[in-house]
């Protein structure tokens, strides 16, 4: 289907059935409907701290925000030489943002953003899109901070959609089709509140 048909309300109705958008690439107008064999999750209580990382979170030197710059985070997600994420894409994850429904997680350092995830809310499930990050651990930042903000909520899914080694590292599991099918109808009975 034409990327420009990505409503917020078919884009909704897509997740709650488990399925979600992508493009063959930044310049394409298609898009294409995916429903992964087996699906990532982030259990979350399931985060992984490396040393690193919890020296990085000590020093305190990377600010973060919620929700204050949504197109910023896009717009690092598909700096990548391959990327899913079309320009038709990003419009309709905008027009999704503007309805209270995507929400980006930002990380800052000396008022620059350095790294960044965004995803779609739902019930109590959040979906995740992507993240980038233009300085070391600052993605990790994001998601540990957005696990912290969807615990507070009373989140139950976080759908990392694939399982990736770098997602693994962190403590992202796979599960399969029928399993996240049934956590996904239990997310949907419920209500998570982003702003908590």
């Amino acid at each position: 289907m034409r990327g420009e048909e990505l409503s917020p309300e078919l884009l909704l109705a897509a997740y709650a059935q488990g399925i979600f958008p992508m493009a063959e690439g930044r310049d394409d107008r298609e898009v294409f409907w995916v429903e992964p064999r087996q699906r990532g999750i982030f259990p979350l209580d399931g985060f992984h701290v490396s040393r690193s990382l919890a020296r990085t979170l000590r020093r305190g030197a990377l600010r973060v925000s919620f929700d204050q710059d949504f197109g910023g985070v896009v717009t690092g997600c598909a700096e990548r030489e391959e990327t899913w994420i079309s320009a038709a894409i990003a419009r309709a994850y905008a027009a999704l943002h503007a309805a209270g429904h995507a929400h980006s997680c930002e990380v800052w350092e000396d008022g620059r953003l350095v790294g960044g995830v965004y995803g779609v809310t739902l019930g109590a499930a959040f979906f995740g899109e992507s993240m980038f990050s233009r300085r070391s651990d600052a993605s990790k930042v994001a998601l540990f901070h957005l696990l912290g903000r969807l615990r507070r909520g009373g989140f139950v899914l976080f759908d990392t959609q694939f399982l990736t080694p770098h997602l693994a590292s962190l403590g992202a599991i796979e599960v399969s089709r029928a399993i996240y099918r049934r956590m996904l109808a239990q997310a949907l009975l419920r209500e998570g509140r982003w702003e908590a």
